[in-house]
């Protein structure tokens, strides 16, 4: 089942405050950027934030499952937390700056 577009949009007007954030369809999914960072996925309308130290913090005890077929698993976060804006900003504010700076890709060569 892939991910209604209300879902993300949601989701994206929720962290909007977290930095530059993003998103980017993949296969019928979507990837979360914030700062350029991958930070968070969302699977099957449901929101999946990397696990990071400082996000545990926050977190505290919360559900850790796969948003695909063999992928780590990440944070869950549950639908109530989706109404605190405030919180979900922190959350995907402090992931991000957890997180290391992607690698820059190499040109593919011809």
């Amino acid at each position: 089942m892939a991910t209604q577009q209300s879902t993300v949009d949601y989701l994206m007007q929720q962290v909007s405050g977290a930095g530059s954030v993003r998103n980017r369809k993949m296969f019928g999914e979507y990837a979360l950027y914030c700062d350029e960072k991958v930070v968070a996925l969302i699977c099957d309308d449901n929101f999946f934030v990397k696990p990071t130290a400082e996000g545990r913090e926050l977190v505290g005890a919360m559900e850790e499952a796969p948003p695909y077929p063999g992928s780590k698993p990440f944070f869950l976060i549950e639908e109530s937390k989706w109404e605190d804006a405030a919180w979900m900003t922190e959350l995907i504010r402090i992931t991000a700056a957890a997180l290391p700076v992607p690698k820059k890709k190499k040109p593919k060569k011809k």
